[in-house]
């Protein structure tokens, strides 16, 4: 439970000021927590420049815990993301990974979006005037005619799950995490803020990253 606190607090505090939010959380129960030492991340999306930016600074994560990591776009071909994969196919996948000492696998993708319309906030919305019918009827009555009188946005749906491959582990599911992302500009700093969620969950759970303690720190430091 403490735990859950946490990770809910530090996530509050980093979204509080960035479009991208934590949503949905789950732990597989049997595992209190997880170890492995060479993982495969998979970004999956058909922007090339996204994919190697978030794969490369994902795996940075990794390696600055000593922790081996590959990006699939080192791994997969052309050929193997431009033609749908069989399931036999993926078996294969799956196993040449367990020949090569990989034991899990970080899969990120996108799995939709919704497009939104709020009102722009009028003074007498924030200030709570309305004195007169004619005096709500002036500020509002834009409505009728300005094109722009609703900001338009997209929220894009965007899920993160960790998968063991290890050899008699039945490929199961240790974590997923639903992110959700509202109407990226700077998609360079989305990726950034997405990496940055993806590491705090994994942390607070004991899932392949650990949170340093204030010990640790000190050691860091000559102390």
């Amino acid at each position: 439970m403490r735990n859950l606190f946490l990770l809910g607090l530090a996530i509050l505090l980093l979204s509080s000021c960035a479009s991208t939010q934590l949503v949905s959380n789950w732990k597989n129960p049997d595992y209190a927590i997880f170890d492995a030492s060479k993982v495969l991340i998979v970004g999956m999306t058909q922007n090339e420049d996204t994919r190697i930016d978030f794969e490369t600074k994902l795996r940075r994560e990794f390696k600055k815990r000593n922790i081996e990591a590959m990006r699939s776009i080192d791994l997969f071909d052309v050929s193997f993301t431009d033609s749908a994969k069989s399931e036999e196919e993926l078996d294969e996948v799956e196993q040449q990974l367990l020949d090569k000492d990989f034991d899990a696998i970080l899969f990120t993708k996108v799995i939709g979006s919704q497009d939104f319309k709020k009102f722009r906030k009028r003074m007498s919305e924030i200030n709570g005037l309305y004195g007169k019918f004619k005096d709500d009827y002036l500020e509002y009555q834009p409505i009728y005619y300005e094109s722009d009188y609703y900001d338009e946005y997209t929220v894009y749906h965007a899920e993160t799950s960790l998968y063991c491959i290890c050899v008699d582990k039945e490929r199961e599911l240790i974590w997923r995490g639903g992110i959700e992302i509202t109407d990226p500009v700077n998609i360079e700093k989305t990726v950034g803020e997405y990496i940055k969620l993806i590491v705090i969950a994994l942390e607070e759970q004991n899932i392949i990253f650990r949170k340093e303690t204030k010990d640790e720190d000190n050691e860091s430091v000559g102390l």
